[in-house]
This record gives C-alpha cells, structure tokens and sequence, in this order.
C-alpha cells in the first residue's frame, strides 16, 4: 500500500460529496434558495452553481479543451447544476485513465487576483486543486444549513469515505 493519496482517491471522495449533497439538496429543495454569502454566492443554488462549474472548468482547462464560460452555465434547476459536476468527471476520469497523460505539465493561469508566484503549476497540483475545492465549501455548507436549522448528518471528512482504504 502507498502512503500517498491518489487522484483516484481524491476523484471518488469528490464524486462521493457531489452526489451526497445532490441528493439532500433534492431532497430538501427550500434549501437551494437559502441566503448564503459564501464565496460571493447569495443563496445556496448559487454555491452550488460555483463548487460544480468550477470543476468543469479545471477539468476543461487540464484536458485542454474550451471552456465553458460562465455566462453559458446554467444558473439552475439542480440537474442542471449537476450536469456540469457529471461532465467534469467524465472528462476528469478521462484524463485519469490516460497512461499517456503528462501530470508534471504546467499550465500558467492569467487571473489577476492570484499571486504571480502562484499562477504557474503542474497538471497534478491544479487537479488535486480542483477534487478538493468543493470540499471547503461543502463543510461551509453544513454549517450554513445546521445554523439555519436544517439538520446535514454530512460526513464529509476523509476519516467518513470509503474512498481512502
């Protein structure tokens, strides 16, 4: 066994959260419409929205492809929403699969609120980047919703998946 954590680890704990919260939010619709203020998200569908589009976008910029850009993201109903958590797996789980993929690649990202130093950076790191992201934003999502007295038995946390053996 390897000490390390795996992008497959990390791609079926993500993958393991996305479909959690997909079903609680169907499950709990009003929830989608709670105020949020979260990652500049103002209600809840909006978080969501943000978590899954930033995937496909990470997957699309390290595959190579176009990317989608924001305005043509669905801003709603939920499976639309999970739609583009669907299409960034499919695409993330492509590039997992190729042996021939270059993880130590780079790619050099132009946003200007990130610091100079930090826009260049291997395939690998902006991968790992992109599985884990949603789940920050998820824990703060619990919170969100336990506060505002909507119980989330959400187990998150690595300790919980049956994605790390």
């Amino acid at each position: 066994m390897t000490p390390c954590i795996t992008l497959d680890e990390l791609f079926a704990w993500n993958d393991e959260a996305a479909s959690w919260w997909k079903q609680h939010l169907e499950a709990n619709p009003a929830l989608l419409e709670l105020p949020c203020g979260i990652g500049g998200a103002a209600t809840v569908q909006q978080l969501v929205r943000h978590i899954w589009g930033a995937e496909l976008i990470w997957a699309q910029r390290i595959a190579g492809l176009p990317r989608t850009a924001g305005a043509d993201m669905p801003a709603g109903p939920l499976v639309a929403l999970y739609g583009l958590h669907v299409l960034a797996m499919q695409i993330t789980r492509r590039l997992l699969d190729d042996p021939a993929h270059d993880w130590s690649q780079t790619l050099t990202l132009t946003y200007d609120w990130l610091p100079p130093d930090m826009r260049t950076g291997t395939h690998r790191r902006f991968m790992a980047h992109a599985l884990v992201h949603g789940h920050r934003h998820w824990a703060q999502l619990a919170t969100l919703v336990r506060t505002a007295g909507f119980p989330a038995d959400f187990k998150g946390d690595l300790l919980f998946s049956p994605a790390l053996h």
